[in-house]
């Protein structure tokens, strides 16, 4: 299986390639992908020597233009994409019906991937941007078990793509509006979830509080972790109770399961983590690069190293094995 990894910098970008990635990630430094940071991401120049970098290494580059196009200005998310195309991208990343028109139309040669923000989630919608828009690869939404994945794969030729470690999302993916209530910024539209200018995190006689916007979300005694305080993972209080709404503060490891996932009909196995370090990328890739090669090669597992990678250090396998669910 294809080992698909971020890249929010250039270096990042070099450090993957470097650990073996099959495939690397990244986006243009502007609101045309859901990770639009300050520091991350890439220039023209620099995505064209990226890739060309990528390349002569036997690695492909996938461009993520992921958000929804803004109504009067559609044609930055259209220059992107011809961007993409004159650097040499072997495929963008797509989500909003319109672009993906525009892109089959005006791009037709140019590979398309749905992205994970079109919330693809069952296999009539899977095939319907295949057979409408020529979409070669579907990126899930971390929200189905293998099983559910198992069964759109037997009724598809769209290559399926997963995610397998890193942030884990909880809302609908691409539907997200609980951080843009609390900032006025929508991840979906501008790129930022639960952006950094907007956190502040407050001492107060030894509990530290965590808000974002204004609000608190967490609040944690001196010697536990302190969580991100990202507003679908926060910690609310209601009557008595007081607890996780909807998901711990916890990262996805799904790297037992990439047998499962083979025999699901997988094809692609994705990190998340756009805005994580270089040394955390080359680490990452290393290890699920040496599962998927021992998995080829008819041998075991090697145990992982990825605890201390994850965020507050703890992990959950998601919806592939919710028991709520």
């Amino acid at each position: 299986m294809e080992i698909v990894c971020p890249a929010g910098t250039p270096a990042s970008l070099r450090a993957a390639v470097t650990a073996g990635a099959h495939t690397i990630y990244c986006g243009f430094a502007d609101e045309t992908n859901a990770r639009n940071f300050p520091g991350l991401n890439f220039d023209r120049a620099e995505m064209r020597e990226g890739i060309a970098f990528a390349h002569a290494r036997g690695s492909k580059v996938l461009i993520a233009i992921n958000t929804f196009p803004r109504a009067g200005d559609e044609a930055l998310w259209h220059r992107a994409v011809a961007d993409a195309e004159s650097c040499g991208a072997d495929a963008v990343i797509l989500a909003d019906l319109g672009l993906l028109d525009h892109a089959a139309r005006h791009h037709p040669g140019l590979r398309r991937h749905l992205s994970v923000q079109a919330a693809a989630a069952n296999v009539d919608a899977v095939n319907f941007y295949a057979d409408t828009f020529g979409v070669k690869r579907v990126v899930l939404p971390r929200v189905l078990s293998v099983q559910e994945i198992a069964a759109i794969n037997a009724e598809t030729e769209v290559e399926t793509e997963v995610f397998v470690f890193g942030g884990l999302c909880v809302m609908a993916e691409g539907r997200c509006s609980l951080s843009s209530y609390a900032t006025g910024l929508s991840p979906n539209m501008n790129g930022v979830c639960s952006p950094a200018s907007h956190v502040e995190y407050h001492d107060d006689r030894g509990v530290l509080d965590a808000k974002l916007g204004g609000f608190t979300i967490h609040r944690v005694q001196k010697d536990e972790p302190a969580p991100y305080p990202t507003l679908c993972k926060g910690c609310f209080s209601a009557g008595e109770k007081t607890g996780h709404l909807f998901e711990d503060a916890v990262s996805l490891n799904a790297e037992h399961l990439i047998p499962q996932l083979q025999k699901a009909g997988v094809t692609a196995l994705k990190i998340e983590g756009r805005q994580r370090s270089r040394s955390y990328v080359a680490q990452v890739v290393r290890n699920f690069r040496a599962a998927v090669d021992a998995l080829e090669e008819g041998r075991p597992l090697p145990e992982g190293m990825l605890a201390r990678l994850s965020e507050g250090q703890a992990m959950t396998t998601g919806a592939y094995k919710k028991t709520w669910r």
